[in-house]
């Protein structure tokens, strides 16, 4: 395993003072599997104030000292060196109640959640794998190191962990786990909304996610409650040949994978079931299904506490989805004015991935979306006036002709939509010419 100089000298100042160092957790698990490896955590037998003494010609940050932990600033690395570690009981099912230390390896690696996560490596003492993790790494296995009911009922956070490996990694998760993670799913409510939403992020965001949201929807349920509607949910529509869930999950696996589209295509369809209607020929229609799904998402992210940017594009984007797009240059100008271009981009990848997990047929359209993009593209890059800020006047060339009023603000609007749509040149001489002629329509 190639781990960085830093990293190596770190360890060498601590087995050179007699303690053992290791590099533990997902930089080795990646390493394995030859991802880029980030963030280099060192476990030691080293107490706190023993590591703190050994780097004492480093800047040290105490923050988690409490816990054995002292981060080193070392040759421009920040890097957390944490004493081997024994966990009390858990009775909050998510923090243990105490942190003991120990002088062993093993007790540090036994208290870790997953065997791919319970491996051990140093330059100078080689691999410590007392779990096989290495073996399943081969094997592609998310499987608890000991017994998975007590792993899950001390921290139901690491139920979360195990669905974002296995939608990240595209492992599959070891029997007695996932019964461990059904048994236990009603445990996700005692996690924090915002751990469990960061987790959430990672795991949408993974190339395996269709099957592990498919596998295991009741635990998303637990999450979102308001998908448990979706679960053999039949629509009964002409366009659809899967239930509503399974629509749904083929569309957050066909979208980019950017979190704000991932997490616009898990909630898309949500308020589907709510309203639901069926004409004479019992084919089922869901008017307003947009409108409805967008208000719900609101309440779900302000409920996983997700920052105000992010909900609000996501919420936008759900609306949207249903909107009707045409590869006209007119059209596309007056979208980009009034939505602008990362919106209008996001709705295309948004209708190109809903019809994409769809019947065959409506994957015919997602040409003329591509063609749509690559034209809102084209114009975006031409950097066209799509705003009134970006007109050739403003409201000092007007106030000659026409008072600050709410008039002016209606004349440069009227300018702006005429530029637009190409029927007037963006050209001062042009604008002011075209402002008198509106000002005064308005004024007869």
């Amino acid at each position: 395993m190639q781990i960085p100089q830093p990293i190596k000298e770190i360890i060498e100042l601590l087995e050179k003072e007699g303690y053992e160092a290791y590099v533990v957790g997902g930089c080795v698990r990646d390493s394995i599997m030859r991802l880029p490896a980030h963030d280099y955590d060192i476990a030691t037998s080293a107490l706190p104030l023993e590591t703190k003494r050994v780097f004492s010609f480093c800047r040290i940050i105490e923050t988690g000292i409490k816990h054995g932990t002292v981060t080193v600033l070392y040759k421009g690395s920040c890097v957390e060196i944490t004493t081997f570690r024994v966990d009390g009981d858990y009775t909050d099912g998510r923090h243990p109640q105490s942190v003991d230390f120990s002088a062993k390896l093993i007790d540090d690696l036994s208290r870790r959640d997953f065997t791919v996560n319970g491996i051990a490596y140093s330059h100078l003492r080689g691999f410590y794998d007392p779990f096989y993790g290495a073996r399943d790494i081969t094997l592609k296995i998310i499987r608890c190191i000991g017994d998975p009911e007590k792993r899950f009922s001390e921290d139901a956070l690491r139920i979360l962990r195990a669905l974002r490996f296995a939608a990240v990694l595209g492992f599959e998760i070891e029997e007695k786990t996932k019964a461990a993670i059904f048994s236990h799913k009603s445990d996700i409510k005692r996690v924090s909304k915002e751990r469990i939403f960061a987790e959430l992020k990672r795991l949408v965001c993974g190339e395996y996610v269709k099957n592990v949201i498919l596998e295991f929807s009741e635990v998303f349920a637990e999450i979102i409650p308001e998908l448990s509607a979706e679960i053999g949910y039949e629509q009964g529509s002409k366009y659809h040949n899967s239930t509503l869930l399974e629509h749904t999950a083929r569309a957050v696996d066909a979208a980019p994978r950017e979190v704000h589209l991932r997490l616009a295509m898990l909630f898309h369809d949500i308020g589907k079931p709510l309203c639901r209607t069926v004409d004479e020929n019992g084919e089922c229609h869901y008017y307003g299904h947009a409108a409805i799904s967008a208000k719900i998402s609101d309440g779900i992210l302000r409920e996983l506490k997700c920052d105000n940017a992010l909900r609000e594009r996501v919420c936008e984007i759900v609306r949207l989805h249903d909107m009707p797009t045409e590869p006209d240059e007119k059209f596309i100008r007056k979208q980009l004015s009034k939505r602008g271009y990362e919106l209008f981009r996001d709705i295309l990848y948004a209708k190109m991935a809903d019809d994409s997990a769809k019947i065959p047929e409506a994957e015919e359209r997602i040409p003329l979306l591509l063609k749509t993009l690559k034209l809102a593209e084209k114009i975006n890059d031409e950097q066209p006036c799509l705003s009134v800020r970006s007109l050739a006047v403003n409201g000092n060339d007007l106030k000659a002709f026409i008072p600050p009023s709410a008039a002016m603000g209606g004349v440069l609007a009227r300018l702006l939509d005429e530029v637009v749509e190409g029927t007037l040149e963006n050209e001062k001489t042009a604008l002011l010419s075209r402002a008198r002629e509106i000002y005064n329509e308005n004024d007869l």
